[in-house]
């Protein structure tokens, strides 16, 4: 079995215009994935994140605010999944609730050390 990261773009992290019941429909909508997942013994574990943060970059360390990005770029936050292969991930992202709010998953294998 190997283990996959799902980034999550754009979506709800990145609309403010959502009325409280549509935020409530898709929490629903992402706690019902999850559980989908873990009854399968699929998810490992996941977050979302807070916006804003810091960059720290270069040889001097510099440190900034950010990242900022277009809300369709904003990464919102993440899953770790178990997954035989590329094609078994993704079949698990196609339930992605945030695909109706123009959100997107990357999937990234994630290399055994």
């Amino acid at each position: 079995m190997e283990k996959f990261m799902f980034i999550f773009q754009g979506g709800m992290s990145s609309s403010e215009e959502l009325s409280p019941e549509t935020m409530q429909q898709s929490m629903n909508k992402w706690m019902a994935w999850i559980e989908q997942l873990r009854k399968a013994g699929k998810y490992v574990a996941g977050e979302p994140l807070m916006l804003g943060g810091k960059c720290i970059e270069g040889k001097e360390r510099v440190i900034t605010d950010g990242p900022f990005a277009e809300g369709k770029e904003v990464v919102g936050g993440f899953f770790i999944v178990n997954a035989e292969n590329y094609d078994e991930a993704l079949a698990l992202a196609q339930d992605y609730p945030d695909f109706d709010l123009d959100g997107k998953v990357q999937i990234r294998q994630i290399m055994k050390m």
